[in-house]
Order: C-alpha cells, then structure tokens, then sequence
C-alpha cells in the first residue's frame, strides 16, 4: 500500500470515529478484528471486486471488445449506403451489436435529439442549433433511365434536356422536391411529372418498366455494373447536397459509434 504502519493506524482510527464504530480490540501486545470488521472486510472485497470488474468492463469497450452503436436513418437511404457498411463492420468488430432504427425524414433530426440513438445518417432538411454534422460525401441531384431512352445518348444531361420527356420523382413536401422544382424553374423547364411516389425503389422500378426516366439523388440510383438503368449527372443548374453523420450537441460518442463512422468514411469514400 506504499503507506507506513503508523499511517494505517491513523487510517483505522479516522475509519472507527467516522463510523462510531471500533473495529479491533487492541492491547499491548495484540490487534483482534471485532465482528464489525469481519463484516465490513466482506463489503469491502466486494466492492473492490466490482471495481475490478467495471474497469475490465471499460477496458472491453474502449478495446470494441463489446459493445451496442444506434443508428437513425431513413429507409431508402439505409438500403442504399447500409448493407456493404454494417458487413464490413461486423466482420471486423463482431462484438459490437448494431441496431438500425429506420424512420420517417421528418423524425431523423429528433431521433438524435432526443437520444434515442447515438448517430444518425442522412441529410437534416434543415439547420439545427443543436446537432453537429460531419460530411460523409456530397450528394448530387440526377436523372435515372433506361438505356435505351433517348437522354440516355446524351453525354451531358441539362435540365434544360427534361423537356417533353415523361418523368417520375418524388410526391411535393418531401425532401428533395423543393431542390427538384427549384432547379427546373431556375433552367426555365417545365417538367412533366407523370408519377409521383412515396419511395425511390417505387422509382426506380418504372423506370425499368418504361414507364418513364426518374429525377433523384444520386447516392439512391447507384446501380450495379451491366444493369439496364444509366445515371446521369444533372447540370446548368448542379443541385448537391450533403449527406453526413449527424450527432447531438455535446454528446461524446462511444468507441463503438467512432468505429462505425469511420468505417462508413472508408466505405463511402
């Protein structure tokens, strides 16, 4: 204990008037444990137990030995940047134990707020005071068709480009709707929408059907190599946006939660 005997001694005593209680019998030649210290030496070997336990525990969470990330994202965007993501995570940390809570675009913001999560995923329609973001990669506005569509021999699509061509986007009031009808009035296009959907996987199944070609972000129209679909970037005007890790205000994140953003920041890139 580093400490001299004279100084435990003075310990004990401390200890025994704090306590109103006398914890050896002590004569010139003799120092016996009453019954008040055998209790008290079983309370504190179990206290220090738990001390040893509690610093092997965050000994295990600091080393992602084990531990639980929550993740808020909407449900098309989860579909599209998730599954290579939480793969390659739990390959690499298979203690750690992820939970997805996909929810509405208009819950995301208050999903972290409220520290229902840890983190959230997406693109916050609006400024909040009390978040952090951190950019993950750049979103651009874009055009999905088939390839045999007529834009689809166009090396360059400008919004210009869309006129008299039928096409299907998202229901006016959700997210990317103002960006889309902002941009078509700025290239002075009137955009003749035929469909109007809910989902973007609604989208991108018409398009396939040929039922028309598609405006959305471009981080939802990935599409695999070979696939009858092209994406095509949309200019004159480039409508971007971010989308990023979104954290409340304050709130450290676990060791877990920085693993898995970082493991969104390789993945992504």
């Amino acid at each position: 204990m580093a400490l001299t005997q004279s100084a435990i001694s003075v310990l004990i005593r401390q200890l025994e008037e704090g306590q109103g209680t006398r914890l050896f019998d002590r004569t010139t030649r003799s120092l016996r444990p009453t019954r008040a210290a055998e209790e008290a030496v079983v309370v504190a070997e179990r206290i220090l137990r738990d001390i040893d336990s509690l610093g092997a525990g965050l000994r295990d969470l600091s080393a992602l030995r084990r531990g639980r990330v929550s993740l808020a994202v909407t449900p098309t965007l989860g579909e599209i940047l998730l599954p290579k993501v939480l793969e390659r995570f739990s390959l690499k940390h298979p203690q750690i134990q992820v939970v997805v809570d996909d929810c509405a675009p208009e819950q995301f913001v208050s999903r972290v707020v409220g520290e229902h999560v840890d983190l959230g995923l997406g693109t916050p329609e609006r400024a909040a005071a009390d978040v952090d973001t951190q950019r993950l990669l750049v979103d651009h506005l874009a055009l999905v068709c088939r390839r045999d569509h007529p834009l689809a021999a166009l090396r360059s699509t400008r919004w210009a480009d869309l006129q008299g061509h039928a096409l299907i986007t998202v229901r006016p009031g959700y997210g990317i709707r103002p960006l889309i009808d902002g941009a078509a009035a700025q290239a002075g296009v009137q955009l003749d929408v035929v469909n109007e959907v809910t989902f973007l996987s609604t989208a991108l199944w018409m398009v396939r059907s040929g039922l028309g070609a598609a405006l959305m972000p471009s981080a939802y129209a990935r599409t695999p190599a070979g696939d009858a679909l092209v994406v095509r970037k949309l200019t004159a005007p480039v409508v971007s946006r971010d989308i990023s890790v979104v954290t409340k205000r304050g709130r450290s994140l676990s060791p877990a939660a920085e693993a898995l953003v970082a493991v969104l920041r390789a993945e992504l890139k």
